[in-house]
Formats: structure tokens, C-alpha cells, sequence
């Protein structure tokens, strides 16, 4: 017996379709139903590879007695927060609200009348434990205060509603406190000592904090911090620890340590778009660890391999959990990665296992339940004769050897992962929709190491990508957010519009310098042209005349939101706003077009006062400042693009320039104003090197 979610194209919600209990999708239809029948509304909102998402649905939402009560006396509706993340937005601040705290499941009650939440939380066990009250008795409780506490309900409901609203709308500050340069220092030290030394709990990428950091250590702060030791480390953090997968490539989510041992196993498109474009900057800047290198170009391997669609765009994520056998009635966590040490001495020969140990943490006691996450003991570069050990792991987990392995298939799936004939281990399910927001992330990375490591290949990757969204994600002339096997789908958010013209940006930019070589066909005419025609749909539907800034749904496509909230805040993923004012300087540069400029200027001037009183909350405004204060445009021949991409210039942007002024090698151009010509290749970087630490 199946419910509505077997309809559904999100692999979330299909995930849920033989619950018993009687799921609805967000749709009008749900909604007026609820309000017909007078019932309070279960939204419970999660996504594909979230464990305790995947838990609750395999306990509280598989019992009958709790779907008997929740279909009588609830309306449960599911939602997929990659789908509709201004739905999630919305409702996880309420959470917060209510609790101090957020985390998926996301499990709200709303009153059917107005959508507005009176009672939340996350993960509710069966049965109760963990301090935690059992699911039946929560829903029988919240039934029995929706129907008896009518006044007390109405009262809470305004201090919620009167706090998102107010949350919305944010605090204007005083023009005179908007100090550039310190709220530049500031944001530098808070993001510093937020990607500094961690002594407890999980570790995180925490990647736009890094990014900030990084770009903002040109200005050498006074402060008890080593900027440059901070940036490194979390580099080596990232490559070395067991947030990478040694064998495969690719960076899993977090680690649930401060050590960056063990990890929690899924993978992240938006995760390792993110670390493969930090990691080419970390280089950019110096820090020419081979281990850098390294894990850049397993991780594009790895994306070749298992997370791009033969259309050239790439899948969402890949589970965490993955089954050790077709018989195993559940999936373990991390199965397909972890290794025992009996496994490893089955499989190499006692000098490989030997070497293995000198580089890697690998004891018979293993590290993670008794089995072992490989995390690097060193930097440095490895032996070829380590990386044919690794390769034989590789060959054991997925039945083949990685030259010969250019494509892996998805196991779509709990049911496919279970039935096909794997040559190795069972694989992890894969959530294949295309999401442009997360797919730009991973173009931007692609590029900005295409620049850095002189890799056309990488372009042309990024290329074929952006190229996708291109062809298939405007329909009836506006821009869409999914797409599930050539379908595209919902109404492009402010994250996918913002993070695609960034990709476009990216792509322009290192077109100029790579587009002629290997026969690359990407035009870098043609990404600008792109990117600001997009910009202007951008600022026709989300941009925000009264308050600026630009918020998270289009004008006709936030009918059934309570509040229309303008995203500041960098999560995983870095802020909307942050990324959509650095492109608006950026266009700026590249159009001469000022409306850009005074665009950038109102959406900083929006959001001073939450760079000045919570600066931990928003790096991506701050990189956004960064480039409003020190913007750059270098006007050169290709020649000297080539030799000036792969540098660490944080807030340039380049123009091949054919008709510059007579006897000189380029033009440097600060803001709206532009320097000297220079007359020589040592006089051209020297204004350069000058502009970037102008601020």
C-alpha cells in the first residue's frame, strides 16, 4: 500500500511512500484541506541523505498506530528542503525560535488557517528515549492543546509570527557606523577564530568562514592570530582527514570528532564544490601542498566517475549508509568506505600494509567501531608505490581498477543498491536531481582550479554543466531550480540564480585564459552575456525595492510563505545575498553598467547592521565588502591573463583588451578609477600587487 509520494520525482519524498501514515505534498490542494477539515498540519521537512531523517522514517513514521492517530487527527504533509529551501528557511528559524537549537528531520505543527508554527522539533523516537518523549505521546499532546488552549495557542502564535517578521524586515544601522575597513578586520578575526583550533565536538568545512579569511589575510590584521597558520591548517584538515575519502576521492559532510577522523559518511555536491574551489585558492596563495593537488584531482575523478549524468550536469549527493550484503534488512553507516584490519591484511601483501601504516591511521582496533577510516599521518606527496596500495583498496571496493572505471552507475535507490550485481561492495544510494543552486558551486570550483592548475580538462567539465543549465533550466522564459531526468522543475530561489551567476562569472574569467588550449570551445563572450541576462531577471523577481538586498523567492512564487525572508547568513552553503552583492561588482567591472554598483551599494547598506553585530553570522557579506571596497579590473592581452589567473587575486577581474594605450602591457583599474598604463610586465603586477591591499 502505497501513499501520495509515490508520485513524487524527489527521492526523499518517494522514500516515504509506503509509510502508512497518509503523506501529502506542499501543494494548494494539502493546504485548503487542512483548513476544510480544521486540522493542525504535521510538516515534516528533511532530505535524502540525513541519517535520522532516514531513522525516523524507518521507526515513528512506519508505525501503524501512529499513522492511525496522525491521519485522524493531522495532516501530514512532507517536504524535500532541497526542493524548497525558503520553506525550510522559514520554518527551521521558528525552530530555533522555540528551542534555541535546529537540525533535520525538521518536524513542525502548523495551525491549517495561517501556516504559522506553534510547536517544533526534530528527530521524535518511537518509543521514548534519549530523554526524549515517544512520538504518539507528543502528537496526542499537541491534539489536545490545539483543541483545549485556544487563547494561549493564539497568544504563542503572534510571538512567533511578530518574530519572523521582525527577523524579516532586520534593523537598519546608523550610516555613520558603517565603517568599512573595521567591519573588513572584524569579520576577519571572527571568521578566523571560527575556523581555529577546535577541541570539541564535530568538525565542519565551514568553508565560506575559510574562504574569508583566506582572501582578507593580504591586509595583515593586528591579532593574537596566525592568519596565514589558520587558513593552512584547515587546508590540511580537509585533505588529510577522514573528511576525504583517500580511496575514491571526494569530501564527506562533517566529522563527528574535532580530530577529522571519523566521518559522517555522506557526500555533498554543494560540500566538495566548495573545498575543490578553496583548496585551488589555498595554492593561489602559496601553500603549494601536494596533498592539495591531490585531492583536487581525485575529486574530479570521482565526479566523473559517480556523480556526473551522461547530459553532462551533476547528481545531488550520495548517502551515508550503504548495505553490507543484498540479505542486510538495513544499511550501516559508512559500510562502503570503512575497511577492517583483517580485510586490509587479506588484501595487501605485509609491505604494502606496512607502508600503508606509516602514512595512514590503520591499526588492528581501527578507529570508527571497530573498523578503520584512512586518515593521513603526513603531508607531502605520496609514493607511487603507496598509490598503487590505495588503488588496490580501490579495486576491492568497487570491483575494478580506476583506469579502467570511468563511469560507476547510481544505485537510485534502497531496492536497486539491493538487486544489482555490484563486480565490488554494495555503493551508497545516489540522489540524482540537478540542482542548479549546488551544481554552480561545483562549476566555480571546477574553473577556479581550472585556472590554477592550468586543467582544461576541469573547464571543460564546468563547461558542459553550465551548458545543461543553459539549454534546459529556463522554461517559458524564467529560470528553474531542479531537474529530474530532463524535466525541469520549481521556480528558480535567490541561492540558484546568485550562485549561477557566480559560476558564469567564473567561467568568463578563466575562458580568457584557457579557451584556447586543447581546442576548448567555450566562448568567454558568451558566459558574460549569459550571466547578465540572468542578473536582470534576478532583479526583476527577487530583488527587494523596499528594503534591498533579494529574497528567496520570486514575487510569484511566495503565495504560500508567511514571511518573505532575504537569506544573510552562510550555513553550509555560503549566503545568497553575500554571493549576489560580490557578483553585482563584479558585472560592474565588466559592463561599465553603474546600476550594478549602486545595487551592491543598497544591498550592503541593507545589511550593515548584522555585518556589525553578529559578523559570525554572514561571512559572504564580508567577501561581498571586500570586493565593493577593493574591486579591480585588469585590462590586458590573453598573455598576461595566462600568467596572472593563477595568482591569488581575490578581487580582480580580467578584460582581454586588444586597443590598449599605445606602448603598454595592460591597464589597471581600481573601482571607477584607473591607474598609469603599464609600460612593463614589472609594472603592470606592481600596480596590481598595490590595488589588492588598497583597503
Amino acid at each position: 500500500m502505497t501513499n501520495r509520494l509515490i508520485e513524487a520525482k524527489s527521492l526523499y519524498l518517494r522514500k516515504h511512500a509506503e509509510n502508512p501514515i497518509d503523506w501529502w505534498p506542499w501543494s494548494d490542494e494539502a493546504l485548503a484541506t487542512a483548513r476544510t477539515h480544521n486540522k493542525p498540519i504535521f510538516l515534516s521537512i528533511g532530505y535524502s541523505s540525513c541519517h535520522w531523517c532516514t531513522v525516523m522514517e524507518g521507526e515513528a513514521f512506519s508505525d501503524p498506530a501512529i499513522a492511525e492517530y496522525m491521519n485522524a487527527n493531522f495532516l501530514p504533509i512532507k517536504v524535500d528542503r532541497e526542493e524548497r529551501p525558503d520553506l525550510d528557511s522559514i520554518y527551521m528559524q521558528a525552530l530555533q525560535m522555540m528551542s534555541g537549537q535546529g537540525g533535520w528531520p525538521l518536524n513542525v505543527f502548523l495551525s491549517p488557517e495561517d501556516l504559522v508554527p506553534f510547536y517544533a522539533g526534530t528527530y521524535f523516537p518511537l518509543e521514548p528515549r534519549y530523554g526524549r518523549p515517544g512520538f504518539l505521546q507528543v502528537l496526542q499532546a499537541i491534539r489536545r492543546y490545539y483543541d483545549t488552549e485556544k487563547e494561549d495557542l493564539r497568544q504563542r502564535k503572534a510571538v512567533i509570527i511578530e518574530s519572523l517578521l521582525t527577523s524579516a524586515v532586520l534593523q537598519d544601522g546608523k550610516s555613520e557606523d558603517f565603517k568599512e575597513n573595521e567591519l573588513l578586520r572584524q569579520g576577519w578575526e571572527t571568521s578566523i577564530g571560527i575556523i581555529g583550533p577546535n577541541q570539541y565536538g564535530n568538525s565542519f568545512p565551514m568553508i565560506p568562514y575559510a574562504e574569508l579569511a583566506l582572501r582578507l589575510n593580504r591586509f595583515n590584521f593586528a591579532s593574537r592570530y596566525d592568519g596565514a597558520q589558520v587558513v593552512t591548517q584547515r587546508g590540511l584538515d580537509l585533505a588529510l582527514g577522514g573528511i576525504y575519502d583517500h580511496v575514491g576521492g571526494g569530501f564527506h559532510r562533517y566529522t563527528v570528532d574535532p580530530t577529522w577522523t571519523v566521518p559522517h559518511f555522506e557526500k555533498m555536491l554543494y560540500d566538495n564544490g566548495q573545498i575543490v574551489e578553496y583548496l585551488a585558492n589555498l595554492w593561489s596563495a602559496g601553500v603549494e601542498e601536494p596533498a592539495f593537488e591531490r585531492a583536487i584531482a581525485k575529486t574530479v575523478q570521482w565526479l566523473q566517475r559517480e556523480m556526473t549524468a551522461p547530459e553532462g550536469y551533476f547528481y545531488a549527493a550520495q548517502d551515508a549508509d550503504s548495505f553490507t550484503n543484498p540479505t542486510a534488512a538495513e544499511p550501516e553507516e559508512g559500510a562502503f568506505y570503512v575497511w577492517s584490519y583483517s580485510e586490509l591484511t587479506q588484501l595487501l601483501i605485509p609491505d604494502e600494509l606496512a607502508q600503508l601504516q606509516q602514512q595512514f591511521t590503520v591499526t588492528p582496533n581501527g578507529n570508527f567501531e571497530g573498523q578503520i577510516v584512512l586518515q593521513r599521518l603526513h603531508p607531502g606527496e605520496l609514493s607511487e608505490k603507496l598509490e598503487n596500495t590505495l588503488g588496490k583498496l580501490f579495486a576491492a571496493r568497487y570491483g575494478a581498477n580506476a583506469e579502467s572505471l570511468d563511469t560507476f552507475p547510481p544505485a537510485r535507490n534502497n531496492q536497486e543498491a539491493k538487486t544489482t550485481n555490484w563486480p565490488g561492495r554494495i555503493p551508497s544510494v545516489t540522489d540524482t536531481k540537478m540542482i542548479v543552486a549546488w551544481n554552480s558551486l561545483m562549476i566555480s570550483g571546477l574553473a577556479r582550479a581550472a585556472g590554477v592548475f592550468q586543467q582544461p580538462l576541469y573547464l571543460e567539465i564546468a563547461a558542459k554543466a553550465a551548458n545543461f543549465i543553459l539549454n534546459h533550466q529556463f522554461v517559458d522564459g524564467r529560470f528553474h531550480r531542479l531537474n529530474y531526468e530532463g524535466q525541469a522543475t520549481v521556480l528558480a530561489q535567490s541561492e540558484d540564480y546568485a550562485f549561477f551567476i557566480k559560476a558564469l562569472l567564473d567561467l568568463h574569467q578563466v575562458s580568457l585564459a584557457l579557451s584556447e588550449k586543447q581546442g576548448i570551445q567555450t566562448q568567454p563572450s558568451l558566459w558574460l552575456e549569459k550571466a547578465t541576462a540572468l542578473q536582470d531577471e534576478f532583479n526583476e523577481f527577487l530583488w527587494s525595492v523596499e528594503l534591498g538586498g533579494y529574497y528567496n523567492a520570486s514575487s510569484d512564487a511566495s503565495q504560500d510563505l508567511i514571511v518573505r525572508e532575504r537569506s544573510y547568513a552562510d550555513n553550509a552553503t555560503p549566503s545568497a545575498n553575500g554571493v549576489a552583492i560580490a557578483n553585482l561588482v563584479r558585472l560592474t567591472l565588466l559592463s561599465d553598467n553603474l546600476h550594478y554598483l549602486n545595487l551592491a551599494e543598497q544591498g550592503l547598506k541593507a545589511f550593515k547592521s548584522v555585518m556589525s553585530k553578529a559578523p559570525q553570522a554572514c561571512p559572504s557579506l564580508f567577501t561581498a565588502l571586500d570586493w565593493y571596497r577593493n574591486s579591480t579590473l585588469i585590462r590586458t592581452n590573453t598573455e598576461q591573463i595566462n600568467s596572472l589567473i593563477p595568482k591569488n587575486l581575490p578581487t580582480v577581474v580580467f578584460a582581454a583588451g586588444s586597443n590598449l594605450p599605445e606602448n603598454s602591457v595592460g591597464l589597471v583599474c581600481q573601482g571607477l578609477k584607473c591607474l598609469t598604463p603599464a609600460e612593463s610586465v614589472e609594472h603592470l603586477w606592481q600596480q596590481v600587487q598595490q590595488s589588492q591591499a588598497r583597503g
